[in-house]
């Protein structure tokens, strides 16, 4: 029997990494995407291609948009586990954020995926084991200077993910969050080689991450043989916050 994962955020680099690792695991997938088609196109037809035994449907869906958000559940069918690696990032001083951003950053980080996760909550359950990863940050549990909107809301995240793990443990399903330091993404790929040095200069292990070291944690997670482990922070970066 086919087992199906919904990834969000899945056109990423790290979706991408998440959703390629999965599906070496015998997951099908729901591929969620917002604005990269042809990124989330060239993937499924990767999967596909690998993996022609399992299913790969494509998703789009604006988080930060509630109607939108709203279109998603009749698309899904059965789902046994929900990944949220989606985000917007935000690099603004708090005095010069304006409200509609803060909501913004708010809906998609927290609130759409809280109002997935409860809609979906009834699947989950037909599942005897179920699970649920949010990819939250770093800077949701130090902070960061100009980041201050979206270390708030990745904090939620955490918080989130505490809680609801208490509330939705006696039905099997088990609720993570991973926080990534500098993962070297081309959202990163912005700063010059001085810049990049510095930072890893300061990380223990003396170089960035990479997608794939935050798949793996997902992968490990969803497969069975961590299925002790939930309510849980888990830190892939380097050693940056210990």
């Amino acid at each position: 029997m086919k087992k199906f994962a919904c990834i969000f955020g899945a056109s990423g680099e790290i979706g991408q990494a998440i959703a390629l690792e999965m599906s070496k695991q015998g997951w099908s997938l729901y591929l969620h995407f917002h604005e990269n088609k042809n990124a989330m196109e060239n993937l499924q037809k990767n999967l596909q291609e690998l993996y022609p035994s399992q299913e790969y449907y494509i998703i789009q869906a604006n988080l930060g948009d509630l109607d939108s958000v709203n279109n998603i559940f009749a698309q899904l069918f059965e789902v046994q586990t929900i990944v949220f690696a989606s985000g917007q990032a935000l690099y603004q001083l708090l005095e010069d954020t304006s409200s509609q951003d803060m909501e913004l950053v708010w809906r998609t980080h927290v609130q759409s995926p809280m109002s997935i996760i409860g809609q979906l909550a009834p699947k989950l359950r037909r599942n005897t084991k179920s699970y649920i990863v949010m990819i939250g940050s770093i800077w949701g549990e130090t902070g960061a200077a100009g980041e201050t909107v979206y270390s708030a809301v990745k904090g939620a995240q955490h918080a989130f993910v505490k809680a609801y793990a208490k509330e939705a443990g006696s039905s099997g399903v088990r609720v993570n969050a991973i926080a990534p330091g500098f993962i070297d993404t081309k959202m990163n790929r912005s700063l010059d080689d001085e810049e990049r040095q510095v930072i890893e200069n300061d990380i223990p292990l003396n170089q960035m991450g990479k997608p794939q070291d935050v798949a793996n944690l997902v992968s490990f997670l969803t497969s069975g043989n961590g299925d002790y482990i939930t309510g849980q922070v888990l830190r892939v970066n380097g050693g940056w916050y210990i």
